[in-house]
């Protein structure tokens, strides 16, 4: 565990740090520290103006500072002068509420104050295009069912056997990569941790999937949909709780065996599991607004059939066992799959809305509601009852802005900054003029 970021420097030969923190709209803001200024750095915080990020701010506010956390401290394998740290964002001496990193880090403080701990696994799929995004960056990668072809993965060896090995070298644990569902699309996957962990892990991936990427001439993206008839790009999260943080956890505390529940529990989740999976279905509406953060989320969980087959994204309310084809699976005792989350996620806001809408269900001792075993795709049409997920950006902070249990979970301060952002963000796509309107409108 690091603790003196300036005895890490001089320890492992950084010359430079880059202080980050995620803004609301998941976008990744950093300065650049040279390691004799760290010190200071650490006591106070690097200096922002919050305006000029994607937060909920005017240009009259006071400096905002990043203070940085030095367990979270990586060395980029790829240029080990340089380190890594997510920070904190405070505003005179206090955390600014709305900072995505702060809402998970208080939602992390809840959950233990009743004896959970969140751990997640996410599984963050991206696209391999070229350097101005317009086409796919293998040009024979054209098959109908792309997913695993390992002439194309091995196309793209160079990328993602780097990646890997830097996860490797991190100690992540990383134990599988594939080509993905659509042409041009991987996933990369690695071991479960604690929520703030995996939230870390998450933001600092896109960072270095993005920067290998452009070191071998490609542009990586993790836009839900950027190429209309092929699947978009998930981020599905596994998720379990447990008695204690790290590696202190010695009880899953969702496993049904290893809480004494009835060893008839549904599928093996124990009677708190089912609760916070009750707290998901409650409140899976609302929890697109976060999940499914922009206007292109919708054209992938709203997709018709892609070339594949199947989008493999969810666009009604249901659970099951061990069926892709539902907004969260239950693929063994212990533990769920969440698959609404898509690319553009937040990292952080991705695992705090989780606790929330979990710890919403197991204070409310919420039920999960009928589990559907049935192909969604072949035979949505006979389920009766469930809720269909949001068709828009709009619809999904409407029904967010209605959720007042998940908005008071989620904090008031930063519920009412990402509505008022979100809402400027759909009144700009809506004043934008498209295409589509004149080649469907000019002859009426």
């Amino acid at each position: 565990m690091t603790t003196d970021l300036a005895a890490f420097a001089a320890e492992r030969g950084v010359k430079y740090f880059m202080i980050s923190f995620t803004d609301l709209f998941g976008g990744q803001r950093a300065k650049l520290v040279p390691a004799q200024a760290i010190g200071d750095m650490q006591e106070e915080g690097a200096g922002f103006a919050g305006f000029a990020t994607w937060l909920d701010m005017t240009p009259a506010h006071p400096d905002m500072l990043a203070v940085p956390d030095p367990e979270s401290v990586i060395q980029l394998p790829w240029k080990p002068e340089v380190a890594w740290v997510a920070a904190n964002p405070v505003m005179e001496g206090e955390d600014v509420a709305q900072a995505p990193r702060n809402v998970l880090r208080r939602l992390i403080e809840e959950a233990a104050g009743e004896g959970k701990y969140v751990k997640t696994g996410v599984e963050a799929e991206y696209f391999l295009l070229t350097p101005d995004g317009t086409q796919l960056s293998d040009e024979f990668d054209t098959a109908e069912k792309p997913c695993y072809d390992q002439q194309a993965v091995m196309r793209r060896y160079d990328v993602v056997r780097e990646i890997c090995d830097y996860m490797l070298e991190l100690g992540w644990g990383p134990y599988q990569n594939d080509h993905e569902d659509a042409n041009g699309q991987f996933e990369m996957n690695w071991e479960f941790a604690d929520a703030l962990v995996t939230a870390d892990r998450h933001s600092f991936f896109k960072f270095m999937t993005k920067s290998v990427a452009e070191k071998h001439g490609f542009r990586a993206t993790f836009m839900p949909k950027p190429i209309e008839g092929l699947t978009g790009n998930g981020c599905h999260a596994h998720i379990s709780v447990w008695d204690a943080p790290g590696a202190a956890a010695k009880t899953n505390v969702f496993a049904s065996v290893a809480t004494g529940d009835s060893p008839t529990a549904e599928l093996g989740l124990s009677e708190k599991g089912a609760h916070f999976l009750g707290g998901i279905m409650k409140h899976a509406s609302a929890l697109a607004a976060i999940t499914n953060p922009t206007v292109n989320s919708y054209k992938r969980i709203n997709a018709p059939r892609t070339s594949s087959g199947a989008t493999w994204a969810p666009n009604t309310v249901t659970w099951t066992g061990n069926n892709r084809t539902h907004m969260v699976r239950v693929p063994g005792p212990g533990r769920f799959e969440l698959r609404l989350p898509d690319g553009a996620v937040n990292p952080y806001l991705l695992q705090a809305v989780i606790i929330a809408a979990g710890l919403s269900g197991v204070r409310s001792k919420a039920a999960p509601g009928k589990r559907y075993d049935i192909d969604m795709y072949a035979e949505g049409h006979k389920v009766r009852g469930a809720p269909k997920l949001p068709l828009n950006m709009l619809d999904a902070l409407r029904a967010y802005d209605k959720d007042k249990g998940l908005k008071e979970m989620m904090g008031a301060e930063f519920s009412e900054a990402y509505l008022n952002l979100k809402r400027k963000e759909w009144d700009s796509f809506v004043s934008h003029f498209s295409r589509w309107e004149k080649d469907h409108t000019l002859d009426i």
